[in-house]
């Protein structure tokens, strides 16, 4: 059995909430798990670093028992995010917490991750690794890892622009391994669009912002229910790595977004100083437009489900 395969077999749908800055909480990882989806935070987003093990076993614990309770269950494992730059002085530290853990699945993000590979590997994990082209892509299964997160145009937060059509078409000609796709996917039926384009699946993010559990801010919420894409900027100025923002929240830090200059990359930071930026700039994808209320993770999950099966109906009745 394939480890996409034996992933899936706890899923009730083939979905992997994004792990998003400041938003992703245990809250919102326990919901999406126990609703049967992967769930996943950023370790940096467990602060000072010493919560990280806190989380980890509050989550851990918290999932054992629903599995306990529930045996017949699709019961999802959960993942954490790891940023590999230099600016991420806690790596090396929060991949040892991982460990202690061991936590299903690793995600991680910007640079080939050699450490995380060999560290999650060592105690059994996996790890899925994001990427926004080709070259991205040769040099993570250099590193040795286990997926491919394929992060494409619309998504929210830190994202690439080229057509899932086309990256996901090129990758899956040299990779045959669990892939991942990102990139405005906010519906049911989306999930199946891009399991049509060859993605073992889907990556959501900005549709769970809008939830009960997701630690942000009401304002933010509610702007992602008022949004649509025209409403989304793409800029590298707050992180120095291009990325989809809010244009509201943009405008209300005093920024005007029809005219925002370009960052110095070698000035990307992803430690203390980054939750600054994502305090007040508010990340989102071009599907904020289907997103239209807050409510329970759970209800979110139960909606897509409907979604994908009756968009399955649709395509079987033809």
């Amino acid at each position: 059995m394939s480890l996409s395969e034996r992933l899936r077999a706890d899923m009730r749908l083939p979905v992997i909430g994004s792990p998003m800055f400041i938003v992703s909480n245990p809250e919102l990882v326990i919901a999406q798990c126990t609703a049967g989806i992967i769930g996943a935070f950023p370790a940096l987003n467990a602060r000072p670093a010493e919560q990280l093990p806190v989380w980890l076993e509050r989550i851990t614990n918290a999932l054992d028992a629903e599995r306990a309770a529930r045996p017949l269950a699709r019961i999802a494992p959960f993942a954490v995010n790891q940023i590999v730059h230099a600016s991420n002085d806690r790596l090396e530290r929060d991949l040892r917490a991982c460990a202690d853990f061991r936590v299903p699945l690793l995600i991680t993000s910007l640079r080939a991750p050699h450490a995380a590979v060999e560290a999650a590997h060592d105690y059994g994990g996996h790890v899925f690794h994001d990427v926004i082209n080709v070259r991205h892509a040769e040099k993570a299964i250099e590193a040795g890892v286990d997926g491919l997160i394929v992060v494409c145009a619309g998504a929210g937060g830190h994202a690439g622009t080229l057509s899932p059509f086309a990256l996901v078409s090129e990758i899956r000609r040299f990779w045959d391994g669990p892939l991942v796709l990102s990139g405005a996917i906010t519906r049911g039926a989306h999930i199946l669009a891009a399991e049509a384009l060859g993605a073992d699946f889907a990556y959501m993010g900005t549709r769970f912002i809008a939830t009960d559990e997701a630690n942000a801010a009401a304002e933010y919420k509610t702007m992602v229910t008022t949004s649509s894409a025209k409403d989304i900027v793409y800029s590298n100025l707050f992180t120095g790595v291009h990325g989809n923002y809010l244009r509201g929240s943009i405008e209300n830090a005093g920024f005007d977004p029809h005219d925002l200059p370009t960052s110095d990359k070698q000035a990307m930071s992803f430690g203390s100083d980054r939750k600054k930026a994502w305090k007040d700039i508010w990340g989102a994808g071009q599907g904020v437009g289907n997103i239209d209320a807050i409510e329970p993770a759970a209800d979110v999950v139960e909606q897509l489900v409907a979604e994908y099966n009756a968009a399955r109906r649709r395509l079987g009745a033809r």
